[in-house]
């Protein structure tokens, strides 16, 4: 299991302490400090579009508008912190965020 986050986001802390109390290390991928190569990029942006990018995050909110029309796998490029976290990659599956949905997914 893969998990792409921040190391300051409280939903991706909020996660892996919920996997680590299932006995679940993930390979941590901090975003802004390891970056996500383009083969990851595509593969989030083949599971969920354009949703891949946080709109409300502050990054988002300090894009020039031009910026903002770029292509969804440029602008993880540019500014990996856009990406709604966090990502979890577990056997080929792809998931975003930690909804109940995912949690149940994940943690059974």
């Amino acid at each position: 299991m893969r998990f792409f986050g921040l190391k300051t986001c409280d939903t991706c802390r909020k996660a892996l302490k919920s996997l680590g109390e299932a006995g679940i290390t993930p390979e941590v991928i901090d975003v802004r400090a390891d970056g996500v190569s383009a083969e990851d990029r595509a593969a989030m942006i083949s599971a969920f579009g354009d949703k891949v990018i946080n709109r409300a995050s502050t990054t988002w909110r300090g894009l020039s508008e031009d910026e903002k029309a770029a292509d969804p796998a440029d602008l993880i490029a540019a500014h990996p912190t856009l990406i709604k976290r966090p990502v979890i990659e577990t056997n080929g599956q792809w998931f975003q965020g930690w909804s109940k949905s995912v949690q149940t997914e994940i943690l059974g």
